[in-house]
């Protein structure tokens, strides 16, 4: 645990001095009791609508499905809910008295990684999960400090860490039905009892010496716990798997290339393009057995709708980065999958990027609203791709109705409506042994995989991403199990004015940012958002903030003890408060150069990062510390 003292001295100190810059409330005073029982006595009075209604925002704009199933105080995945949202609609903590937000408790993992797991409370436990060796750790709510009250020690195998492309990164854990499921790098799927931390079952899934991975935070369903792999840049061939949640039996495995028999592909299938459409497209879009190593893994997050009965998540990049040497549409990769959770059959397919030639991979949140259109309501799924685009699809029939650009775009001019194709601009092309320079977005995209939050009391999607172009460079290459299959050389830099990323609030009725705050560094965190009006996110350089959710202005932040990866949570404690909760240690894709000690002289360390990272690898230190903020109580 961190001296709780220090820190509160520490963050009175940091958000005081923010806070007199951008307050300026008229009559709000420091202790404002009255609003604050106010605050909480509208909460209360809407919570049991928020948990069994739709929840409406504005005319003309989104509407969310609300999970039935989940308690409103609780975060019990790293999507809070079924649709994604990462809404909170606790309202104690408001966009007035945020500034107030001092450390409540700390806990240290004790693995100075990249942190990107989610901290997940359901009842009076917390349960969060390390990068290697990927401890799940519980956390006692109920008494002062939060105590640890159990661990469970997976013992993945250390060759592992050599198969990681980029750090050896967990993306958190999921509870459901008084147990607690996660993954291993070396490819175990786990579950534990959530009230004692005693293993249930423990399966294997890949073999990590092939250059297989996981990294995903699974999704229980009804009762399969849903799995994917990591590995695209190893030359993997990507998968979706279903566990029985009782033993961890699988119970189907949905390929993403190959012939339509492994990707499920059978009578169910009825994609909204023509490009989609056909027979065992997952070979015959590849050179001969290209497939086999074909990439398409599943690593991303994965959402679900009820009423369809249906699960929606993305395909990673083709492998491998140099595309001469796959012609071809390399079907499934880079696309979104519409599956029958039970059975895994695919619904729809839509491509995202046919014939990837930047590893845009297709694995970001999609964010399950309600749009009103045309005087009538169309249930969509909205994604910030890599590839600078903002999606909006039907998630009925994969048909996509809007793709707007939200970042620096020149590598693309858009996606023609009618055949759903992404239109690639030609002198952007990739060549063999030719460096193709200010390419936009770069590799890891205008977003890579932190989790957007959308709020329907405004109607946006909340969206922490990158301001970064490159130069590209592809190269021979040829596969070799477990070992990297990239084929391209490259060199991230900021795309204008010097700064690596922004985060912004998207108008998803308008189609158009309604705000945006640029940052010196890509930002690497996820975002979380709540019903008091403000809204949650990390930066690179370790400062936690939080902005109001209508205007962008800052009105808090605490400097963590290292960079920012991870996914900010809100949740209610037993002692009926709210509370923040964050992982900072630096590390991921963009952290690695600092976690990882990579020599920034070389441009391209870490696929890319080395020189633009240079001046933040001075500045930002190892870490790996959970920090939960609360108001004064």
């Amino acid at each position: 645990m961190g001296n709780r003292a220090q820190l509160r001295q520490q963050g009175e100190v940091r958000h005081g001095s923010s806070a007199t810059i951008v307050m300026g409330t008229a009559g709000m005073q420091d202790d404002n009791r009255w609003a604050a029982m106010l605050a909480l006595a509208r909460e209360q009075f809407a919570i049991g609508f928020l948990v069994f209604l739709i929840f409406t925002s504005s005319a003309g704009s989104a509407s969310v499905d609300a999970d039935t199933s989940l308690a409103a105080g609780d975060w019990p995945m790293p999507g809070k809910d079924y649709a994604n949202t990462r809404f909170s609609p606790l309202q104690e903590i408001t966009s007035q008295n945020v500034r107030l937000l001092q450390v409540a408790f700390t806990f240290s993992t004790a693995a100075p990684r990249g942190q990107e797991s989610a901290p997940i409370v359901v009842g009076d436990t917390l349960f969060v999960v390390g990068a290697y060796p990927n401890i799940l750790y519980a956390l006692d709510l109920s008494k002062p400090g939060a105590p640890l009250k159990w661990r469970y020690e997976p013992k993945p195998a250390a060759g592992a860490q050599g198969e990681a492309c980029c750090d050896h990164v967990n993306r958190g854990p999921t509870a459901s039905g008084g147990r607690v499921f996660f993954t291993t790098l070396d490819d175990q799927a786990v579950a534990v009892d959530a009230k004692d931390g005693k293993k249930i079952w423990q399966v294997s899934l890949g073999d990590y010496r092939k250059g297989e991975t996981l990294t995903m935070a699974p999704l229980v369903v009804h009762d399969k716990v849903l799995v994917g792999n990591s590995g695209g840049e190893f030359g993997v061939r990507g998968w979706l798997a279903a566990l029985d949640v009782r033993t961890g039996r699988q119970v189907w495995r949905a390929y993403s290339t190959g012939p339509d028999r492994e990707v499920l592909i059978g009578d169910a299938y009825h994609p909204f393009y023509a490009m989609d459409q056909g027979s065992d497209l997952g070979v015959k879009s590849w050179p001969g057995d290209a497939w086999q190593q074909g990439g398409g893994t599943v690593w991303g997050w994965i959402s679900y709708d009820p009423e369809e009965n249906l699960i929606f998540y993305g395909t990673g990049n083709p492998s491998p980065w140099n595309e001469t040497i796959r012609p071809g549409d390399n079907k499934f990769s880079n696309g979104i999958f519409a599956r029958d959770p039970d059975s895994g059959s695919a619904h729809w397919f839509y491509q995202v990027d046919p014939h990837d030639l930047f590893d845009h991979d297709s694995v970001n949140e999609l964010v399950l609203v309600n749009l009103a259109m045309g005087g009538r309501e169309r249930k969509v799924a909205v994604r910030p791709d890599r590839n600078g685009l903002m999606y909006v699809i039907d998630r009925t029939t994969g048909e996509v109705l809007f793709a707007d650009p939200f970042a620096p775009t020149n590598s693309n001019s858009g996606v023609d409506l009618k055949s759903g194709r992404l239109q690639y601009v030609e002198d952007k092309k990739p060549a063999v042994g030719k460096v193709i320079r200010n390419v936009c977005p770069s590799a890891p995209g205008a977003k890579d995989w932190n989790p957007s939050a959308y709020s329907p009391n405004t109607g946006w999607l909340y969206v922490p991403h990158n301001n970064l172009c490159m130069d590209w460079e592809s190269r021979p290459t040829s596969y070799i199990a477990g070992t990297p299959y990239v084929g391209a050389q490259v060199k991230y830099f900021p795309a204008s004015g010097g700064m690596g990323g922004e985060f912004m609030a998207w108008d998803i009725a308008h189609r158009r940012k309604a705000w945006a705050l640029a940052e010196p560094w890509p930002v690497w965190s996820g975002a979380a958002v709540s019903a008091g009006g403000v809204v949650f996110y990390g930066t690179l350089d370790g400062w936690f903030k939080a902005v109001d959710a209508a205007n962008g202005k800052l009105l808090w932040q605490f400097k963590t003890g290292s960079g920012i990866v991870g996914q900010p949570t809100i949740y209610r404690g037993p002692d009926g408060h709210e509370y923040v909760a964050i992982l900072s240690g630096i590390g991921g894709w963009a952290g690695a150069v600092v976690s990882n000690d990579l020599d920034t002289r070389d441009a391209t360390a870490a696929n890319g990062w080395g020189e633009m990272m240079r001046n933040l690898k001075r500045e930002a230190t190892k870490g790996s510390m959970l920090y939960v903020f609360s108001l004064p109580h």
